[in-house]
């Protein structure tokens, strides 16, 4: 049987061939509707690019590739920094695909374990659709992910849920009877992000620890901002009854919480408590008690698991879970 062409794989998609080539090659400029029918020729014919099958028999490309939403969360960059470090003195350069969101990386996603221009590749919080993930597997382009867990993915990760229930332990035993929570609004909804884990873990937490109940009413889902923190968190202290503490799903938000709480006269931590989540700089910036995760380590064991992986791709997946402390400081 004849290898498949890209005028077959043109042809079965109902695209033209230069189509066919901008979803292999620039596949964000590509419709979405279009790319998937174009990856699912291409999948359903077998169809290996000219570049891909001569690559095979060369060495490694010396080049992996590190996707994340960096400039919509800043924290992402000291995951960065922990990669670097681990290819300091070796034979790789990291090549960065910055992505806002998931729904932005699907299609770039898409097209990467055709391309081969990567050994390997690290993935940080940005949740892989069925269709993208059996790709990866497929074309066998290895892949670890951070923050967000696959069972046919090396992984490095931490527990959410713990870190919610840290929080409802340290603020039950500081004496609080009153609870709020801000959250950001989940854009993707076939997963379970961070958010909810961290709250589902907050509300176990507070229900074990105290026998107390975080209802709905007290919980606030916003867009990634200040603002919108700022605005979310009034709502929860102008209330008849306002918590006396508030966890906020990031350092982020919480200066939201904090922005609010100051601009009603409240005293921090006197009339209200604030604990956030990353410990980022902007946490030690603002004096925030919050939840450290160890940014530069995960991507510094993402990096080292990835290049155990292009050596050794038969070694069997890796998951790795790093543990979480809580920092006090003047919030609470």
């Amino acid at each position: 049987m004849s290898r498949a062409t890209i005028y077959d794989v043109a042809e079965r998609a109902q695209v033209s061939i230069s189509t066919v080539s901008l979803a292999l090659n620039a596949p964000s400029k590509v419709r979405a509707t279009t790319l998937s029918r174009i990856m699912t020729a291409i999948d359903e014919l077998g169809f290996t690019p000219r570049a891909e099958a001569a690559s095979r028999a060369r060495k490694r490309l010396g080049r992996i590739g590190v996707m994340a939403p960096f400039t919509t969360y800043p924290t992402f960059a000291r995951r960065l920094e922990g990669v670097l470090e681990a290819v300091n003195g070796l034979e790789y350069e990291v090549v960065v695909h910055d992505q806002i969101s998931a729904a932005a990386a699907a299609p770039v996603l898409a097209g990467l374990p055709l391309t081969h221009r990567l050994d390997g590749l690290i993935v940080m919080s940005l949740p892989l659709a069925p269709d993208v993930a059996g790709r990866l597997r497929g074309k066998t382009l290895p892949t670890v992910l951070v923050e967000l867990a696959r069972a046919e993915f090396s992984s490095v990760s931490i527990d959410d849920a713990a870190g919610g229930r840290l929080v409802a332990e340290e603020l039950t035993a500081a004496g609080h009877t009153r609870f709020g929570f801000v959250g950001e609004t989940q854009a993707a909804p076939d997963f379970a992000s961070q958010c909810q884990e961290r709250l589902a873990g907050f509300r176990a937490g507070l229900r074990d620890a105290a026998g107390a109940d975080l209802p709905d009413s007290r919980v606030r889902l916003v867009e990634n901002s200040v603002d919108a923190a700022a605005q979310a968190a009034g709502e929860l202290l102008d209330a008849e009854e306002p918590p006396t503490a508030v966890f906020a799903h990031d350092d982020y938000l919480a200066a939201g919480v904090l922005r609010a709480a100051r601009a009603r006269g409240l005293r921090i931590p006197g009339d209200l408590a604030v604990v956030g989540f990353d410990d980022g700089d902007l946490a030690e910036a603002l004096d925030l008690t919050t939840v450290r995760q160890p940014f530069r380590e995960s991507g510094r064991v993402a990096a080292q698991i990835l290049l155990d992986r292009v050596r050794e791709p038969d070694r069997p997946i890796q998951s790795t879970r790093l543990e979480l402390s809580y920092v006090r400081r003047g919030t609470a």
